[in-house]
């Protein structure tokens, strides 16, 4: 009888700990998020949202002020739809902008919130209209190289 009710608070204790394993997993890799707050949706267009991700942060200043809820692609303008879910208790002026930036060299990309000067603040259902695209490393290096590639054509051609 003691040996069963010991197995029992074993088999209980290692079933807690998978289970806090697996919540410690799922925060880490920003697939989890409880949060008690109200929220309030805003859009956005870009025209190239590199590596962004549904539940990336979207960061003001440094500190996590929302989510991105969902990514969908906009067959009228060619653009990527992001749709925003930030805290109610953070408002944010209709003309702030927003870009796209990456935690480190090659971390994940999140959304940066550049709080703007209007008197009126942004309400669930708005689209905030002053958008940048993530930069994409690619991009750069390749235009590097071909003005690297470039110049000495240049340089032969002059007299």
């Amino acid at each position: 009888m003691q040996r069963s009710k010991n197995d029992v608070w074993v088999g209980l204790f290692v079933l807690l700990g998978a289970v806090a394993v697996l919540f410690l997993a799922l925060k880490a890799a920003n697939l989890l998020t409880w949060s008690f707050s109200k929220d309030y949706e805003v859009t956005a267009k870009f025209d190239n949202i590199g590596g962004l991700k549904p539940g990336a942060a979207v960061k003001s200043a440094g500190v996590v002020v929302g989510r991105v809820k969902k990514i969908e692609f906009d067959g009228e303008s060619f653009q990527a739809k992001v749709t925003l879910a930030l805290q109610s208790e953070h408002a944010f002026p209709q003309d702030s902008s927003l870009k796209i930036l990456t935690s480190g060299l090659l971390g994940e990309q999140y959304l940066d919130v550049s709080p703007g000067a209007d008197e009126k603040n942004l309400v669930a259902g708005d689209k905030i209209g002053s958008t940048q695209s993530a930069v994409i490393l690619e991009n750069l290096i390749s235009q590097f190289l071909y003005s690297q590639a470039e110049k000495p054509a240049a340089e032969s051609q002059k007299p």
